[in-house]
C-alpha cells in the first residue's frame, strides 16, 4: 500500500482528496498547521472512510519541523495544498503570501530530493493565466503577469517545481484548479472558511442562512452578458478525484514528462448572478444581495477547456452545478 503525504489536508479541497485516496486504496499521512481548518475534519474523514489517517500539526514554514517529519518514516509521494488561497486577501497581505506559500513548497521539496521521493501533485489554480486572451482556456494559453500575489505564488510554484524536476529527476503534476465547491454527499465534510468567507459560495449560503446580512457582488459592470463575472464551478468530489488519476498517472510512470500541467474544471462558465439564481431555485431561498466596486486582483471571465485532462488523465467531472450548490446548502444547514 502506498504513503501518501496530503498536506493542508484537513482543508475543504485536501479533506476530499484525503477521502478519495482512501477509497482508492492508498494509506494517508495529514499534514495541517489548523490555520484554516478544524481538528473535528479529521474525525468526519474517519466515518466517511472508516479508516483514521494518520495527522500531524506541523507549520510547513518551520524548515526543522519538516526535515524532523520526513525523518520518521516512508512517504511514497506528496499532494500539496497547504497554501493561503484568497485573491483579496493576497493584495493586502503579499509578504504572508509569499512566506507561506513559497517556502513551504521549497522545504517540501528539498527534503522530497533529499530522500529521493519521486511523485508531486501540486494544487495550482487558473490564476496562472490571468485574463486568458482566449475561451475557454487551455493548457496552451500563456501564463501571463499575476493579477494579485496569490496568483504570483501559483506561478513561481509551478517554476520551482519545473526547474527542481529537471535538475533533480523528480516527476510531478500541477493542476490548475477553477473554482471547487459543494460538499460530500455524506455532508460530513464541506467548505468552512474560519472568519468572512473569501469565497463566492459559502458567503452565498452564509447570507441564506442569515449569518450574512447580504451579499455583496463585486462589480456588474464587466464585459458579460448580465455585467457579473464568469468562473468555471467544479464539485469538490470531482476535483478530488482528478487528484487521484494524477498520482496513479506518476506511479505508473504513465507521464510522458517529468512535470505535466492540467486544467480542472467543467469547461462551463457560470456568472454571478446565475450562481445566484440557480442556488435560489435550487435551495428555495432568497438571497439578500446588492451590487458594490469590482475587487482588486478579479478578472473577468475564466472558463477551462478539459480536453487534456479528458483524454490524458482519463478524467471527466460527473456532478452537476445544481448538485454542487445543493450540496453546499446541506452543508451550511448542518453547521448552525
Amino acid at each position: 500500500m502506498k504513503k501518501i503525504l496530503v498536506t493542508g489536508g484537513l482543508g475543504f479541497i485536501g479533506s476530499h482528496v484525503v477521502v478519495e485516496l482512501q477509497n482508492s486504496g492508498f494509506e494517508v499521512v495529514i499534514i495541517d498547521d489548523l490555520s484554516n481548518s478544524k481538528i473535528d475534519v479529521l474525525e468526519q474523514i474517519t466515518k466517511i472512510s472508516n479508516i483514521k489517517p494518520d495527522f500531524y500539526q506541523i507549520d510547513l514554514r518551520d524548515k526543522k519541523a519538516v526535515s524532523s517529519f520526513f525523518n520518521d518514516g516512508t512517504i511514497d509521494g506528496v499532494i500539496h495544498f497547504a497554501a493561503f488561497k484568497a485573491v483579496g486577501e493576497s493584495v493586502q497581505k503579499p509578504l504572508d503570501y509569499y512566506e507561506n506559500n513559497i517556502n513551504a513548497l521549497v522545504y517540501l521539496l528539498q527534503e522530497m530530493k533529499n530522500r529521493n521521493i519521486d511523485h508531486f501533485i501540486f494544487s495550482s489554480s487558473c490564476t496562472v493565466y490571468g485574463q486568458a486572451d482566449e475561451l475557454p482556456i487551455t493548457e496552451d494559453a500563456p501564463v501571463k503577469i499575476a493579477e494579485s500575489p496569490y496568483g504570483n505564488t501559483k506561478q513561481i510554484g509551478e517554476e520551482i517545481i519545473k526547474d527542481s524536476c529537471k535538475a533533480y529527476d523528480m516527476n510531478a503534476i500541477a493542476l490548475r484548479y477553477f473554482n471547487p465547491i459543494g460538499a460530500h454527499k455524506s455532508v460530513k465534510i464541506g467548505e468552512l472558511p474560519l472568519g468572512v468567507p473569501q469565497n463566492l459560495i459559502p458567503f452565498i449560503t452564509q447570507t441564506a442562512a442569515g449569518i450574512r446580512e447580504e451579499l455583496a457582488v463585486f462589480g456588474d459592470d464587466y464585459p458579460t452578458p448580465d455585467g457579473t463575472a464568469i468562473r468555471d464551478y467544479i464539485h469538490v468530489v470531482d476535483l478530488a478525484k482528478a487528484h487521484v488519476k494524477a498520482l496513479q498517472r506518476l506511479l505508473n510512470k504513465d507521464n510522458e514528462e517529468n512535470f505535466e500541467f492540467f486544467n480542472v474544471g467543467t469547461g462551463k462558465g457560470s456568472s454571478v448572478m446565475e450562481i445566484i439564481k440557480t442556488f435560489e431555485e435550487v435551495t428555495q431561498q432568497s438571497l439578500n444581495y446588492k451590487i458594490v466596486a469590482r475587487r482588486e486582483g478579479d478578472i473577468t471571465a475564466a472558463y477551462a477547456d478539459t480536453t487534456k485532462a479528458n483524454e490524458v488523465l482519463g478524467w471527466k467531472p460527473q456532478e452537476t452545478l445544481e448538485k454542487a450548490l445543493l450540496s453546499a446548502w446541506k452543508w451550511q444547514q448542518k453547521q448552525e
